[in-house]
This record gives structure tokens, C-alpha cells and sequence, in this order.
């Protein structure tokens, strides 16, 4: 549902957005809109959205162990991998 919004704005900004949505093919409402979209998403919900698939689906599956030194852990199973 659409609902219209007044806003203050200096004359010369309205000008140059005008110019600037004709140029884009676009209607200043549809670029004012996607703006306040952009800004107002969920930072999650971005996340989420930018990975694939399957990560999703593994997106919680795997216990946080805590602090980590990945390359001394690294180093460990390779010795007693090679060693």
C-alpha cells in the first residue's frame, strides 16, 4: 500500500534529484524509496541474503568452541597427521 509523504527540502536539491531520476529513467518516489529500503534493512537480513544455499542451510549446525588458535590447532593435526 502506498501512502504519500510530505518532506522540506532546499529547491536546488529537488532540482538536481529531478534531474538526476530523469536521467535514471525513474521517478523521484521509486529512488527516495529504494534509498529509505536500503537504509532500513536488517543487517541480518543482509547477511542471509548474500550467502548461498547451501550455507544457509549449514548457517547454525556447528558449535561456537571459543577462542581458537587456528594456525597452533592447524599445525597440531598436521604433525600428527604427517609425523
Amino acid at each position: 500500500m502506498n501512502t504519500k509523504l510530505t518532506l522540506t527540502i532546499e529547491e536546488d536539491v529537488i532540482k538536481r534529484a529531478k534531474d538526476f531520476a530523469k536521467q535514471q529513467n525513474r521517478s523521484l518516489s521509486d529512488i527516495i524509496e529504494n534509498y529509505l529500503k536500503s537504509i532500513t534493512k536488517n543487517k541480518v537480513e543482509d547477511k542471509d541474503e548474500e550467502l548461498p544455499p547451501i550455507v544457509k542451510s549449514l548457517k547454525g549446525a556447528f558449535k561456537n568452541v571459543g577462542d581458537i588458535d587456528y594456525k597452533e590447532e592447524r599445525m597440531k593435526r598436521l604433525e600428527k597427521k604427517y609425523l
